[in-house]
Formats: structure tokens, sequence, C-alpha cells
């Protein structure tokens, strides 16, 4: 397995693959491209918090898989674009052969694996900490593992979770749906606040696999989760 980072402007990118020879960085440049350029022309899909209405058909491959999972998740499109990228990168990979390769784009994963992975949940919470992890089994197909936080990165979240984790098919999804569960975890205590994520989350368990919610010394699940297993500390930008 090869590691490799790739930082382009609000992209950063860790990529593990089997792939020794890829050229990654110029297909991620490729979609980040058509995406500055549309905005240019429609400033509404980089400051919508709302779905917009376009003509899916036209629209240039990145531009079409977040305005998509946007509906479905009932987000602006932009709250989906990290899980976009790097669910359009593995599908890069994949087209070129791949069997296990794992991009994770700011707190954003798509992966294909045919070993056994652990995937670390990062949440702070003063609780569990940073201890915790998915183990993912072996899979022929691709997985999103996507987390939303009210507390921890620049992502505009109207909630206070500590980390909102959905898992699905889609990354891109997967993203907007993190995004609009943890916007939810809202209440006077914290089983108020994962109670009523929960119930957001039931309206969307269509697109979904399962949702992990943590907030302070409550956590909720949802759906059908991996194995979570104990792990040494996991800290952001130490290499997978």
């Amino acid at each position: 397995m090869h590691y490799e980072e790739i930082n382009m402007d609000e992209t950063h990118i860790r990529l593990k693959t089997d792939l020794v020879k890829h050229n990654l960085k110029n297909y991620i440049h490729s979609i980040r491209s058509d995406l500055k350029n549309y905005i240019t022309i429609n400033r509404d899909f980089l400051l919508s918090i709302e779905p917009l209405k376009l003509d899916a058909e036209s629209l240039p491959l990145i531009i079409k898989t977040m305005h998509e999972s946007s509906l479905i998740a009932d987000v602006g499109p932009m709250a989906c674009v990290a899980g976009t990228i790097s669910e359009l990168s593995l599908n890069y990979l994949m087209q070129n052969n791949s069997k296990n390769s794992i991009i994770e784009n700011g707190g954003d994963i798509a992966l294909i694996n045919d070993k056994t992975t652990i995937c670390g949940i990062y949440s702070n919470n003063k609780v569990l900490g940073n201890e915790i992890a998915f183990q993912i089994k072996p899979q022929k197909d691709s997985l999103g593992i996507c987390t939303s936080s009210g507390k921890i990165g620049h992502s505009i979240s109207f909630g206070s979770s500590d980390s909102v984790t959905v898992i699905g098919k889609s990354a891109a999804t997967a993203d907007g749906l993190a995004t609009r569960i943890a916007n939810d975890v809202v209440g006077e205590t914290s089983e108020d606040k994962v109670s009523n994520a929960l119930e957001t989350s039931e309206n969307f368990k269509e697109y979904f696999k399962g949702a992990l919610i943590i907030s302070q010394d409550h956590i909720g699940t949802i759906g059908k989760l991996p194995k979570i297993v104990e792990t040494d500390e996991f800290h952001i930008g130490k290499p997978f």
C-alpha cells in the first residue's frame, strides 16, 4: 500500500492505495476546476444552505453529484463537496483497477478494501476520547464514511454534536446527511440532543446504512454499523 497526501487549496486528501501510478492529483485538479468554473456563473451554488433547482443533465459530474446529494440530504450543495471529491476520486481509482484504496478528505472518507480496515472516529468526546474506531470488513463495493461536528472543523453546523458519522454507499450523500443530522443535535440536555438527531435520522434512513451520534455523555445509533473497537488514540494529520 502506498501513502500520499494531496493538498490543493481547500482540498486536503490523505490517500492510501494499492496503485503505484494513478495520477489522482491531476484528476482532482480537473474536477475542482469544474467546480470553480461553475461557481463563477452560479454563486448560489457556493452560498446556498438549501438545495437548489438545477437541470442536472447539463451539469459537470462534480456539480451533478453534489446537487443530487444535496437534494437527498436537504442541505446546500457545498455541504456535500468534501464527500463528493472523495467519492469521485475513489471511483477514478476503481476504474484503474484498485481493489484497496482509502481516501480521506477533511474527515470524509470513501474506501474500498479487500482487507479488514480500521477507521478511527474523531469526536474529542470527554468520555470516549479518540480511542474508538469502526472495524470495516473486506468488501467488493465502495463505502462512504462521513463525519460532521458542531465543535470541530470549519464546516457550518447549526447543532452542537461532538460528532455525527454517517455510513453509506455514497460518500457524497453521507457527507450531506452527516451535516443534516448534525444540524438537529439540539436540545436542553445531551439526551435531548441525541434524541432529536435520531428522530431526524429516521427521515433519511433509506439513504444510509448506519449513523453514530455522539454528544457529551450520550451516544445514539441507527441502522447497521460496523463493529466498534478500541484503538490507540487517533490524531488528526497522523498517516493511517
